[in-house]
């Protein structure tokens, strides 16, 4: 695993970085799907530069932004989380390094885990033109890479983000010995600490 983190540092530093202008907001926001959003939120809590991690539902309309419809798997929806962060602690690039390597496996086409259906779909969400040019400029180079031996899944998509109802806020932190999260999240947490420990916040 060491050599594909290599190799994917080398992708990030050849990527182009925006273009120069007036300093970064102080807070900016990625919106990022992939598989349930329970593990995705507890993986990004733990970051060190992110102020808020919130569950929701990405893609589809406001209409049908709920569990039981979302669940149906008919709504577009794609369980997602939106990301605050501070530009000046962390990077949108390494935000998506943790994304592909730790929070989900981007090779896997409308699942991850137990898991079926588009609403589990590995996607990501710019939320600005110079988001969506460095993600996809980062998806060509991990394919060209050959990090994974399989391609990479993940799809640039545009629509709003609706937060997702209360008891899925911070479900993990709340319930970190529930069954499903003990074993298809916690092992996450041991590896964004493992991977990225200077960037780990307990």
């Amino acid at each position: 695993m060491k050599a594909a983190m290599g190799l994917l540092a080398g992708a990030l530093l050849s990527l182009p970085l925006a273009q120069a202008g007036a300093a970064p907001a102080r807070t900016q926001t990625a919106v990022l799907a992939g598989g349930c959003f329970w593990g995705m939120e507890w993986v990004f809590d733990h970051v060190k530069g992110v102020t808020g991690v919130v569950s929701g539902y990405a893609g589809g309309s406001a209409a049908d932004a709920s569990c039981d419809k979302v669940s149906s798997e008919n709504t577009g929806h794609a369980e997602a989380v939106r990301i605050s962060y501070d530009p000046s602690q962390i990077s949108y690039g390494k935000l998506l390094e943790i994304y592909f390597t730790v929070a989900h496996d981007p090779t896997e086409v409308d699942r991850q885990g137990p898991d079926e259906g588009k609403s589990y779909r590995s996607a990501i969400f710019p939320q600005s033109a110079d988001q969506e040019r460095f993600a996809r400029a980062y998806i060509a180079k991990l394919n060209g890479a050959h990090i994974w031996r399989k391609p990479i899944a993940t799809d640039i998509e545009h629509g709003g983000f609706y937060p997702a109802e209360s008891y899925h806020q911070h479900f993990a932190e709340k319930h970190p010995y529930y069954p499903y999260i003990v074993v298809n999240d916690r092992p996450k947490i041991a590896s964004l600490r493992r991977k990225f420990p200077a960037l780990y916040k307990g």
